[in-house]
């Protein structure tokens, strides 16, 4: 561990955009194994920009919540705060009393640097404007099909088909605005968003933000990214599988959840698990605009059998990038490392962004979740590269085979935990 001291320890190395507010004036310096030893509820420090800041009291103060930042406590959260904030000038307002030292500059903002020179994390307004009028007219066609042709068979299995492709898609899109990456000023990102996720598709965009980005600030970390809190019904990765044998904990007949995934898994997640902690989000949260919205949605479609549709075509498509990559308790890591060893790639074709969302540039978006989605193929080489300059795999596979790979790696854990419930 390298101390701030060695080497200067000034500002000189600052991050463009991130402190340029600050004075340059001495302060104390601290090494990680300090930094490291204050990652508790009562005492909590993170370190942003080679700055490092006490939150104990402010945390809770947090517009998305505590928990959201208490994750990074003890570490180095610059890399999270860049790609969840954009206007840094009025968040550093509220910082500058928190801070408390400093520590030192990480090579990864390099790569973050060049993007930017591109004008990576400028959106193309035309081309996501296009977008939303594509699912829009695909619903119009949907609906008027049943409306011209009745509700025969033939017309409701198209109508079926057509909507669920309009709702997959405004799913993909909504999460581009969740991410801030479409507007420059936050206030019409949110709204489009909540037009979207709340009018067209029936969910709630707090709720939908408060989960998607502690997935990405801790992915596929247990106890922290909610989207591998599994309720017992599946066990992931090689840590969790063990654990359960060992502990003898036998809530379904977990080698043979590779089958009971096409039963459990695609069918059920939004129709019924999503929609319940949703409404229970909603209600605690006291969140009545979404809840609004949300009510919209159904007066709208009165009732609607799409989910069930929908959420195979989610589930697939979100499983693909992580369930199949490194799940464990929290070993520290950079987030450089830890975004590697969380995400994978599907191949560059069109159909396959489209049909993802764009989440077959995972490992990009990941690294920086506010540019928007139509930029991500030019940031890719750059990313390449700097993963073969630090020998880091960078993984990326067909379609079919991430698809593939959904059930081997459950079968995988499945097995892990038979062994260790019948062997250790």
């Amino acid at each position: 561990v390298v101390g701030v001291g060695e080497g200067g320890g000034g500002c000189g190395g600052r991050r463009e955009g991130t402190s340029g507010t600050e004075l340059e004036v001495p302060m104390p310096t601290f090494q990680w194994e300090e930094i490291q030893k204050h990652n508790l509820r009562t005492d909590k420090w993170l370190v942003i920009n080679r700055k490092v800041y006490n939150i104990t009291k402010w945390s809770s103060r947090h517009p998305e919540g505590q928990r959201v930042i208490g994750h990074y406590a003890g570490e180095d959260a610059t890399d999270a705060f860049l790609a969840f904030h954009r206007n840094f000038g009025f968040v550093l307002k509220f910082m500058k009393p928190l801070l408390i030292g400093e520590l030192i500059i990480e090579d990864f903002w390099a790569l973050r640097k060049t993007a930017e020179v591109m004008n990576l994390f400028k959106s193309n307004q035309l081309f996501f404007l296009l977008h939303l009028a594509h699912f829009i007219a695909m619903e119009s066609i949907a609906w008027f099909t049943i409306f011209y042709f009745g509700n025969g068979w033939i017309p409701t299995i198209i109508t079926a088909v057509v909507l669920a492709t309009s709702q997959a898609q405004a799913g993909w899109l909504q999460h581009d605005y969740g991410h801030l990456s479409i507007y420059k000023k936050s206030m019409w990102n949110h709204i489009v968003q909540e037009f979207i996720i709340g009018y067209l598709k029936g969910g709630s965009a707090n709720w939908w933000n408060h989960r998607h980005f502690q997935h990405h600030v801790k992915p596929n970390v247990f106890h922290k990214d909610l989207d591998v809190n599994m309720l017992r019904v599946f066990v992931l990765g090689e840590w969790q599988p063990t654990e359960y044998g060992k502990k003898k904990l036998e809530y379904l007949p977990y080698n043979h959840q590779r089958e009971y995934f096409f039963l459990i898994g695609p069918p059920l997640l939004i129709p019924l698990y999503f929609q319940y902690h949703m409404v229970m989000t909603i209600i605690v949260r006291k969140d009545w605009v979404d809840l609004a919205w949300v009510i919209s949605y159904y007066i709208r479609f009165f009732i609607s059998y799409i989910p069930f549709y929908v959420s195979h075509w989610f589930v697939w498509i979100t499983q693909m990038n992580h369930i199949v990559m490194e799940m464990d308790q929290e070993p520290y890591r950079d987030w450089f490392s830890s975004q590697l060893a969380a995400t994978c790639n599907m191949e560059q074709f069109f159909f396959n962004s489209w049909f993802s969302g764009h989440l077959n540039f995972q490992i990009k978006h990941h690294f920086f979740p506010t540019m928007p989605w139509q930029n991500l193929p030019k940031v890719a080489p750059l990313v390449r590269s700097l993963c073969a300059k630090h020998s880091i795999e960078y993984l990326e596979k067909l379609l079919l085979q991430a698809l593939q790979d959904i059930i081997g790696s459950l079968r995988k854990s499945g097995q892990l935990w038979l062994d260790a419930y019948l062997h250790k």
